[in-house]
Formats: structure tokens, sequence, C-alpha cells
């Protein structure tokens, strides 16, 4: 009896370890009632290799726990992406990441947590280990005996022929469920590196779009195209984050319209969600759809036409103001930029805020200083990827009136700065922090607007994704808000209109577009399609 009760424990908890589920929103892990169909094959094996070869060796087991811990891992992070980033996981890309990842969590997380997760790092995956060895040595055990083989190889029969029979049309209990198995995200990742390598990618990769206009109703005009990390259309439609938000809303509407400008809005459809901001950035600046880091790497390798290149055939100084770029950024030439401001050469010595210490509102003052001011200079086009509202939104940085005080050591009065650093994330509920730092957004470009009332802006803000599921909820959209605000522009203006955008700050429904599709339309109201390309009508794969 002890014998069999010790194989159905040992059975339950290999079968726990791969169909667990998410605790949304943390990074916790729930127990199912699923099956697992790797476990079952993993029994049949066991069974038959007892019964036609002979006993399994300690070496074997030994390896197949390690096969186990390795699946394990590969279930965790899957449903944890897949929950608090809405998309799945590709192993072999984002585990490029994984480095960032840490480095950020060990920047904003207390001394004790890092401590504390580098421990789990470490003791987890042995720890599994030690769990999986046992398990596998009692079902293995259980293997020797003639009756209990015979259960254990036709109940593993019978839950492998129940996995597949829905593949073939059938019908199974709708109780029994059965969680997707872990080796496939495994062999989706050597297959996708093995297509990669073989340069199929890039072949696959269609053909460019038409990326032209003669900037006509923008000409003389600077020209700023902002996304803003992690501005998604939640912060609208959820009333617990929208109401928070509408009074510095209002405020913005107010520096707009104060300044002698209009806003028009509209929602488009980003092509990430949580995370990989750079994605967004090139399906808009290429107008080509990226979703993945495999279509964005096949991109990178070619010579394409984007919306960089096009301000700067018509004589604009085309500026990249990347103040969360700390390494090497060789995807600029890419893009065709004159000039990129990177985190070291904006040179930020104020008080640190978030992962990378600087703040927008420094990097906005900063380049305006180093681009704006000066009187005799080219129309500008600058790009600028926010930073100061990504996870986990605090501490937000006090807005500064003073713009020229913003770019001194101390821009902050010891209160306010002291009120900033006292703001702690609370991981289960990022809402408020969330909404926090989307004020000091606002905060920041209505005061940026007002600084430069006299001067020919037209300036885009845009959501580069939704915030992380952690904050956005489940199965939210993909959709991001669109704001275009110009001054006495009205020939531009009115061409937006009629792609769809609206009065206001207020994002409308329904959706204008994908990101890449935002192009083509904002390439339209900038003026007519006709000027003379200077690429070819194909991509050229550059020679490496």
């Amino acid at each position: 009896m002890m014998r069999w009760a010790s194989v159905a424990l040992a059975l339950a908890a290999l079968n726990a370890t791969l169909t667990f589920g998410n605790i949304w929103p943390t990074l916790g892990v729930r127990l199912t009632t699923d099956l697992s169909a790797e476990l079952a094959v993993l029994v049949l094996m066991l069974a038959i290799v007892r019964r036609w070869i002979g006993p399994v060796s300690t070496a074997a087991l030994r390896t197949l726990a390690v096969l186990w811990v390795i699946l394990i891992i590969g279930r965790y992070a899957d449903v944890t992406v897949r929950s608090l980033y809405g998309r799945e996981i590709n192993l072999y890309w984002d585990l490029r990441f994984a480095p960032d990842v840490g480095a950020m969590f060990a920047f904003v997380a207390k001394r004790w947590h890092a401590a504390l997760f580098a421990l789990g790092l470490l003791s987890v995956p042995v720890l599994l280990y030690g769990m999986a060895r046992w398990a596998l040595g009692r079902v293995n055990e259980a293997a020797d005996a003639p009756r209990l083989r015979a259960v254990l190889g036709s109940t593993a029969a019978v839950v492998l022929l129940m996995w597949i029979a829905p593949m073939l049309g059938g019908h199974v209990p709708a109780l029994i469920r059965f969680a997707e198995p872990a080796a496939p995200a495994y062999a989706r990742a050597l297959a996708d590196l093995a297509y990669e390598m073989t340069g199929a990618g890039v072949s696959a990769l269609g053909p460019p779009p038409s990326v032209h206009s003669n900037l006509s109703r923008v000409r003389g005009a600077d020209v700023f195209l902002i996304f803003i990390e992690s501005y998604g259309v939640v912060s609208w439609d959820r009333p617990e984050l929208a109401g928070p938000l509408a009074a510095s809303r209002t405020r913005l509407e107010t520096d707009v319209r104060e300044t002698g400008r209009t806003v028009l809005s509209a929602r488009v459809e980003s092509t990430t969600f949580g995370g990989e901001s750079w994605l967004a950035h090139v399906s808009l600046l290429s107008g080509t759809e990226v979703r993945d880091h495999r279509t964005n790497l096949r991109l990178m390798a070619q010579e394409r036409d984007t919306l960089v290149k096009v301000f700067g055939r018509h004589g604009y100084r085309t500026v990249a103001v990347m103040p969360g770029l700390i390494r090497s950024w060789p995807q600029g030439a890419f893009y065709g930029f004159e000039d990129i401001y990177n985190l070291a050469r904006l040179d930020y010595r104020g008080p640190p805020f978030g992962w990378w210490d600087i703040n927008d509102q420094f990097a906005l003052a900063r380049i305006d200083a180093l681009e704006v001011a000066p009187p005799s200079r080219r129309p500008l086009f600058v790009f600028f990827p926010t930073i100061s509202t990504h996870a986990p939104f605090t501490p937000a940085p006090p807005y500064q009136k003073d713009w020229v005080r913003v770019l001194t050591k101390n821009p902050y009065d010891t209160a306010d700065l002291d009120r900033a650093w006292s703001e702690q994330p609370d991981w289960t509920n990022l809402g408020p922090s969330y909404v926090q730092s989307l004020i000091y957004t606002y905060e920041t470009f209505g005061g940026y607007l007002r600084l430069r009332a006299d001067r020919d802006l037209v300036m885009i803000l845009i959501g580069d994704h939704q915030p992380p599921a952690l904050v956005s909820g489940a199965d939210a959209s993909w959709d991001v808000p669109v704001h275009v605000i110009a001054g006495a522009r009205h020939a531009l203006l009115d061409r937006l209109r009629r792609h769809g955008f609206h009065e206001g700050l207020a994002p409308p429904h329904p959706t204008t577009g994908g990101m890449d599709a935002l192009l083509p339309i904002l390439l339209d109201a900038f003026g007519d399609a006709k000027e003379q390309a200077v690429l070819s009508g194909r991509a050229r794969p550059i020679q490496q």
C-alpha cells in the first residue's frame, strides 16, 4: 500500500511541475488539475524500457531529472511571459535580454530582495532536480514490479490517447484538460535559430513600402516624434486609471490651447505588448510590420527607406534622443539619423531616477539647449523614446517649472526630491505608480509647449505599447494613443481628420490601423508623395 502511495505522490509531483499556471499579476505560480502529456510519455517509456530492455541505470535517471528541470524552467518562462506580457515567449531571442532585465531588477529592488532573488536562482534548480530525481526513482522502482508496470503503462497509454484524440477529431470528457507541453518551446527555438542562420529569414521579408512625401505641410517646422514608454489606451479605458489622470490631461489640453495649438488624436495597434519598444519604433519608422526579433533582424540586414531618411532628404537635421541607450547602437545607421544623443552624451548629473538615473524632462531640456535654442540652424526632426514611464514607474521625478534649473546638478528642492524618492513600487498593484508617471509625462510635454510657445512645432506623442499585463489587466488590447499637436498648420490638421483623427486628447474608437500603417498616414498628412525616391524599389541586403 505504501508503495502505491509513494508512486502516486511521485506522479502527482511530476505532473504538477509541468502543468502549473501563473498567479496574475505576479511572478508566482498556482497548481492546476491539468494533465501533462509529457509525463505520460515518460511513464510509458519507462514501462516499455523496463519490460523489453531491462532496468534503467542511475546515470539515465539523473539525465532524465536534468531534462525534467529544463522542461520546468521552460514551462515557467512560458506561462509567466504570456500572463504578464500578453505574448508568447521565444526562448532564443528573449534570453538575450535576460541580463538587462536582471540589471534593472537589481537596481530598483531592495538589497535583501535582490539577495533573495539571487539565492532563488541558485537554489531552486537544485531543489527541483532533487524532487525530480526522487520522483523518477519511485516511478522507475514501480516499473520493476510487473503488476505496477502494467498499471502504469496502460494508464499512460490511455492518457496519451486522450491527448491525441482531439487532434484527430475525437472528443474527451470536459473535465479532462491537458497543459500545453513545454518541449515544443525549445524545438521552436532551435528551428528558428536554424532558419535564421541559413539566411531564409532575410529572403522571406517582403518588399518595402513606399516611403515618400514632399513634407509641404510641415515645411519649416521642427517635428518631434516622441514615443512615450508604456503609454497604452488602458490609461484611457480603465476608470481606475483614467479618473486620477483626468486633471493632468485637462492641463495638457489647456497648455496646447493657450499656446495657439491644436491637438488631434487617434488610436493605433502596436506591434508589441508590455515591452520590446523597438519593435514599435521600427514598425512606424519603416512602415513594415515588425512583431518579433526575427523580423527586426531581417529588416536591419537590409537597406530600407525610413521616415528619418525622408526628413533628411528635405534638409532636416535628424536627431535621435536616446536617454536609455547605454551601449553602441548600430541600428541608428539603418534609420539614417544624422546624430544620436545617448545617455553618456546627454551627460546627466542630477539625482537618480529609475533604471537609467536620467529623466525625460532633463533629456528634453538638454536637447532643446543643444539643438532647438541655437538661432541659426536647419529645421529639426527629433526622435525621442522616453523612459520615465518605464516599469516599475516609480519613483516619478518631480516636474520642475524652471527649465533652466533642470540642467543643473540640483534641479529640485529637497522636499520635492525626498517626496519622490519615498515612493516605493507595489509589485502587486503598480496602477498608482503608473498613473503618477504619466502625470509627470503630461506635465513635462505641456511645460515644454509653453516654454517654446513661440516656436513652430509639430509634436507627435505616441505610446510604444500597453503597460505590462499586471497594469493593463487580462486580455487587454494592443492599442496605444497617438496625439498630433500643431499650430496654424490647417492643411496638416485637416488631412489628419480625413484619416480618422479627432479633436482633443481622447483617442477615439475604432483603431485607425496598425503601427506600420500609421507611417503612410503621417506621410500623407505631412505632404504629397511627389518626392523623387533615392532608393530603388527593392530592398538590398547588406553584404556582410
